[in-house]
């Protein structure tokens, strides 16, 4: 039974067919929600070059380690980064490739918006 009455039924029917779960909808929610920070994403940009320790994003990035730290905890929660350790010093790099893919076509998006 169709649910629209003006909307042309393949494309009633395509909606229904490529609209993800909801769960999956909750899931991107949360990931673009943790991005949804100006400090995050400088984060993020940072990761995109090279891995680093906190100490050094810190520095770089002119954040106290305190913040950075918090900063990192939600974006690992949300799958943007990962941690690994090497004694002492826990390095964090982005979690795969897909995250520079996802800040290229940010930035092309907010480009548009200029035009």
């Amino acid at each position: 039974m169709r649910k629209t009455s003006l909307l042309d039924p393949k494309a009633e029917a395509l909606v229904v067919k490529y609209m993800p779960p909801d769960r999956a909808l909750a899931e991107m929610a949360d990931t673009l929600a943790a991005l949804a920070d100006p400090g995050r994403l400088r984060i993020v940009s940072a990761l995109s070059v090279s891995e680093m320790c906190v100490g050094d994003m810190s520095a770089l990035l002119g954040v106290n380690q305190t913040t950075l730290s918090h900063q990192l905890r939600m974006l690992r929660s949300a799958g943007v980064v990962r941690c690994r350790r090497q004694g002492k010093v826990s390095f964090y790099s982005l979690s795969g490739p897909d995250v520079p893919e996802l800040m290229l076509l940010a930035t092309r998006l907010c480009g548009r918006r200029e035009e």
